[in-house]
């Protein structure tokens, strides 16, 4: 934090609006690393505490949040229960370029010009902080830069550790950032009623982001895939959102699985390993009605390569031309949801990470005392008796074990899903096997509807079953909804030797399951080699929408039964509830569907659509994208 960073940058190519803050700021701090975010975050804490405080007019001094330096990172925290989480509805469009997300005009009843002159009018009287980064790949489309109050140096520490720093020395002479964020928390309070809103403003040659609150989910992180997207749309290629693995079996054969999903649809439990019970079997589930439990034991699991956490770049420059999809990690650090962590030894792999990291990490919504090691189990309350549903914690990338440095060629494509409890007495869309293989065009229904499903950790909660949107990245996305679904169809297309298959997590029918699904069918499918499945292997769903089911599996000697793959099976279910659940599934994706038809989608999509619209079998929609997708019959 030197005076020649802060001339540095104030001698580089900066938009006019966005030098004019810096140079009338009472004073600009310029960060060039990590360590000097860490004393920034707690800079005023002369008890051992740093509070983020606003005096909001009309209300007077509000604490955004609580910081503290413990043994093992930095700790924060806030204040209200709501800024846990991230709020779905949070992002709007400042510009009137093309979109289908809500105009600021829509959801505000004004301009966004004067909130935009009001926010660089109060930042002008705040002490700032600043720094460079690169989003995503590093290149010229890329630059970007951060200005928030230099008392919320926590936000700008979790910012710089998800997507790196540069120090202002090493940035190239014609630096000049196509995206900025601009962060003001106050107007949460003055212009927005509480809530948390990030504004897109996009212009000619630059994205302004002006984020309205300090939670990092939806600014810092999601705010910086929404850029990313934003540069995909213009430049055709996608920014998935998905865990990426490399799975390694004892026999040292290798796969890469990509897990997409909404939030909660399980990408960073892909990258855990199994939870062990204490006798070191597999707790495949529980039966909600009987009490009964199914256990499988494994005695060697596969060794884990972690690619990807979240966001993963499939940029045209990655193609090798082999019809794999190709994809790298566009984060250097990984925003970690531990909720399932409740006590010691849960995870012993990622608990032993986050006691005695290389590195400090920052924590979210976890207990954190001065001078103390933070635990990743002991979970702040949002009230009495009601541990927070989203702690969190950020890790640098290169302090994970075994992570995979570059780019890897995609094998199998997963989704998530998660599932409620399907009974006879209460049907519901809880009816998906431990896991189907989808036709190629189904894959792709999939991904435009990516259910949001039962009980969401990640977000202010919802009801019924709603959709994530496009991609399982739409609520970050910024521009139109058709566009996304004709890049990853075409995405789908010209990577015909991926493989794809759907994974609930929670409950398969009557049984309460966790992760263990997705564990479980990683641990087969790295064992097979990948989802290359021979016709007369695989049965047909009851339900289309669910592709096929290989009805059972063996892993290393154990077999899981028809009850876990063909949940219509279940005494507790039966196929009238099946039914009703497959009509649940059914009507939702027809209402979802509808949105992205018109003369702007791909002839092939609006066949694929049109098909489910009609309710079309599997062999129908192996036919609309006939694309390798069975192997021939095994005799």
């Amino acid at each position: 934090m030197t005076s020649d960073s802060t001339r540095r940058l104030l001698d580089l190519d900066l938009p006019p609006e966005t030098l004019d803050l810096l140079k009338s700021a009472p004073r600009v701090t310029v960060a060039d690393t990590h360590d000097e975010l860490i004393e920034l975050a707690v800079r005023d804490a002369p008890d051992g505490e740093h509070e983020v405080t606003y005096d909001v007019p009309g209300i007077g001094p509000v604490t955004e949040a609580t910081v503290c330096r413990t043994r093992n990172g930095i700790c924060a925290n806030y204040t209200e229960a709501y800024m846990r989480r991230r709020d779905p509805d949070c992002l709007v469009i400042g510009d009137e370029r093309p979109t289908d997300k809500p105009h600021y005009t829509e959801r505000f009843g004004e301009d966004f010009d004067p909130v935009r002159e009001a926010t660089f009018d109060w930042m002008k009287s705040q002490p700032l902080a600043a720094f460079a980064f690169y989003a995503g790949l590093p290149s010229p489309a890329t630059q970007a830069l951060v200005i928030a109050p230099d008392n919320a140096g926590f936000f700008a520490l979790g910012l710089a550790l998800l997507q790196g720093i540069v120090p202002v020395e090493e940035l190239p002479d014609d630096f000049s950032p196509k995206a900025v964020i601009y962060v003001a928390p106050p107007f949460r309070h003055t212009h927005f009623d509480g809530k948390q809103v990030v504004v897109h403003n996009r212009r000619d040659g630059l994205h302004e982001l002006f984020s309205y609150n300090l939670y990092p989910g939806p600014s810092a992180k999601k705010g910086v895939y929404g850029v990313l997207l934003n540069i995909g749309e213009e430049e055709r290629w996608v920014t998935m959102h998905c865990a990426t693995v490399q799975v390694v079996t004892p026999y040292e054969n290798k796969v890469v699985i990509s897990h997409e999903g909404a939030s909660g649809g399980g990408k960073s439990e892909m990258l855990e390993y199994a939870h062990r019970q204490p006798d070191g079997t597999l707790l495949i589930g529980r039966n909600l009605e009987t009490g009964e439990v199914r256990n499988l034991t494994l005695p060697q699991g596969c060794d884990l390569r972690p690619v990807t956490d979240d966001m993963a770049l499939c940029h045209p420059s990655l193609e090798k031309g082999n019809g794999r999809l190709t994809l790298i990690d566009a984060e250097e650090a990984w925003f970690v949801r531990c909720n399932h962590i409740d006590r010691y030894g849960t995870d012993p792999n990622i608990e032993a990470l986050t006691v005695h990291p290389p590195e400090p990490l920052l924590f979210l919504n976890i207990h954190g005392r001065p001078g103390a090691t933070t635990l990743l189990w002991e979970h702040m309350e949002d009230a009495p008796g009601e541990p927070c549903p989203n702690p969190r914690v950020i890790i640098p990338r290169k302090a994970i074990p075994e992570v995979v440095r570059g780019a890897v060629d995609v094998d199998v494509r997963s989704m998530g899903v998660r599932t409620p409890p399907c009974t006879a007495e209460r049907p519901s869309y809880g009816i998906i096997g431990l896991f189907h293989v989808l036709p190629p065009a189904l894959a792709w229904l999939w991904r435009l509807v990516a259910p949001r499903g039962h009980a969401n950790p990640s977000i202010v909660e919802t009801a019924g079953m709603t959709s994530e949107g496009v991609g399982s990245y739409w609520p970050f996305a910024t521009g139109r909804m058709v566009d996304h679904a004709n890049l990853l169809l075409n995405q789908i297309i010209e990577t015909p030797e991926v493989r794809y298959v759907l994974i609930p997590n929670q409950h398969i029918g009557a049984w309460e399951v966790g992760f263990m699904p997705q564990w479980i069918t990683r641990e087969y499918l790295a064992r097979r080699g990948g989802a290359r499945f021979a016709g007369n292997r695989l049965r047909k769903s009851r339900c289309p929408l669910l592709g096929y089911t290989p009805g059972s599996m063996m892993v290393e000697g154990s077999t899981l039964g028809a009850w876990f793959f063909e949940v219509e099976l279940q005494p507790e279910v039966g196929t009238a509830a099946y039914d009703q659940g497959a009509e649940i599934l059914t009507e939702f994706f027809q209402r979802e569907l509808k949105a992205f038809l018109g003369s702007d989608l791909l002839p092939t999509g609006q066949r694929i659509i049109e098909c489910c619209l009609d309710r079309g079998s599997l062999e129908d929609y192996q036919r609309l994208l006939d694309l390798p997708f069975l192997e021939p019959d095994d005799h």
